[in-house]
């Protein structure tokens, strides 16, 4: 099960919100228009499809995350909910979700509640991780946890080829308009950055698990850096290799 930091997440990870801003000109929310933006984190895209003049809810699976957007913008209506689950009779025009659904391994559950909180001719705007996301960061992870525990754990992320994804979402009455896949290099902040971003988005490798004290988590932190070192830090910076899936589809 992945933790949040809200504070770690918005101090050291703000590319989230500001890579996601891209995506709004695609959404093109317009004033009057309902929005549900799903995985919402600390509620900085939700504020910013407010701005348009849209009416939007946010829903994330995290507590603490809602919490945040709450105390951030207590304008809006923020609720903790897990999109794989989710259901309400309210339905909207567009559903929005960026940097969230690769941690959904439900994919057809959350396609089945994107489809029904959709308005018939709604549209379904989203950005994620695709097929090789983070894929040198994952392993040499993966190789760190075994040297140092002798554990093999798998990644945990949902990362599809836009041919997967399409299929799910039109199994669940959704047609796909566009949808692509593209390498997106991000540059992580400070020295501190490719340990920061796995504190921060790899504590799902660490879950369930007596092994991962502290001082092991610290560790495996290190052999993994040293592993990633060559290929991932240049120019005095950090940079996670990730690759995103963009769709767009309608019900």
């Amino acid at each position: 099960m992945q933790t949040w930091n809200a504070q770690l997440y918005d101090g050291k990870h703000g590319f989230v919100s500001k890579y996601g801003e891209d995506l709004l000109s695609t959404l093109a929310a317009q004033p009057g228009e309902t929005v549900l933006d799903v995985g919402c984190g600390t509620g900085h895209l939700a504020a910013k499809i407010a701005e348009s003049g849209a009416v939007v809810v946010g829903i994330d699976s995290s507590a603490e995350m809602v919490d945040k957007a709450r105390e951030s913008y207590p304008a809006l209506l923020f609720t903790q909910a897990n999109i794989a689950t989710f259901s309400q009779p309210e339905t909207f025009d567009a559903v929005f979700s960026n940097a969230t659904l690769h941690w959904v391994r439900d994919a057809a559950g959350a396609a089945q509640a994107i489809s029904s909180s959709l308005k018939r001719g709604g549209r379904f705007v989203a950005e994620f991780g695709g097929a090789g996301n983070i894929a040198g960061i994952a392993k040499a992870v993966r190789e760190s946890i075994k040297e140092a525990t002798g554990e093999s754990r798998p990644h945990g992320w949902y990362f599809p080829t836009v041919g997967e994804y399409a299929t799910v979402l039109e199994a669940h009455g959704l047609e796909v308009r566009a949808a692509w896949l593209f390498d997106r290099p991000t540059p992580l902040e400070g020295a501190d950055g490719m340990r920061n971003w796995i504190s921060m988005f790899g504590g799902g490798l660490f879950a369930g698990s007596a092994a991962f004290t502290d001082d092991i988590k610290r560790r495996i932190i290190e052999l993994a850096e040293a592993r990633l070192f060559a290929t991932h830090f240049r120019n005095g910076q950090w940079f996670a290799d990730y690759r995103r899936i963009r769709v767009v589809a309608f019900r």
